[in-house]
């Protein structure tokens, strides 16, 4: 048991969330590639593209059922456990959405409009942005931990948290104009394929706000 502890937080129990947002963050830069394969046609770029994201989201689960397991619940920290425990499920929604809405593109193998294609794809990658902001916010939970949550390095993350908020701001304000512009075309579009289309911004939205909600949780952790 001891070795088993020893691979999965090493030196620190932060470690392991560290890792965790990679992963999940790794995950939905994988989008980027499956959308550009997608509004061409390039189904089978799709296709590996998504065989990675699924695997990321596989190892980011597994990694999160290693943590909840394995966790001390007596650790000398300060912060609660299960204040770490939130900020992984948090995490871990970055890596879900990720693959539900790849899942839902590439099961009815949906055609992005054209003609708002482009500002689709830069919505996406501002979701990307988010949850790489994310990542680095949680990357300095290590010196955190180290410093007792106080000094330079609170000061650090709430920097990083506020701007992980302007982020999460402007994909909402991308999602709202990508959301007009499908509008003006959806009576060109097969009535089912435009409540899809809806459906797949709201998702890929949601990744940024998972992201927030990382914002969130640390904010909480540097409460303490």
């Amino acid at each position: 048991m001891a070795n088993m502890l020893a691979n999965i937080f090493g030196s620190s129990p932060v470690q392991p969330l560290e890792k965790h947002i990679d992963i999940s963050y790794r995950c939905a830069k994988q989008l980027r590639a499956f959308f550009s394969a997608a509004v061409k046609g390039d189904w089978d770029g799709a296709v590996e593209a998504r065989k990675e994201i699924v695997q990321l989201e596989h190892d980011a689960d597994n990694l999160k059922k290693e943590i909840r397991l394995h966790l001390p619940k007596s650790l000398f920290m300060p912060v609660p456990r299960e204040d770490l425990l939130e900020l992984l499920l948090v995490q871990d929604k970055i890596a879900n959405r990720t693959k539900d809405v790849s899942g839902i593109v590439m099961g009815r193998k949906m055609q992005i409009p054209a003609v708002i294609a482009e500002q689709f794809l830069d919505f996406v990658d501002r979701n990307i942005d988010a949850a790489k902001q994310a990542r680095k916010s949680v990357r300095e939970l290590d010196e955190l931990f180290t410093s007792g949550f106080r000094g330079a390095e609170v000061t650090l993350v709430s920097a990083m948290i506020e701007e992980l908020d302007r982020i999460e701001t402007d994909t909402d304000d991308k999602q709202a104009s990508l959301r007009a512009a499908l509008f003006k075309i959806e009576d060109s579009l097969n009535p089912i394929d435009a409540i899809f289309m809806y459906q797949v911004i709201e998702l890929t939205g949601e990744i940024a706000d998972m992201a927030e909600r990382v914002g969130r949780r640390l904010e909480l952790l540097l409460s303490h």
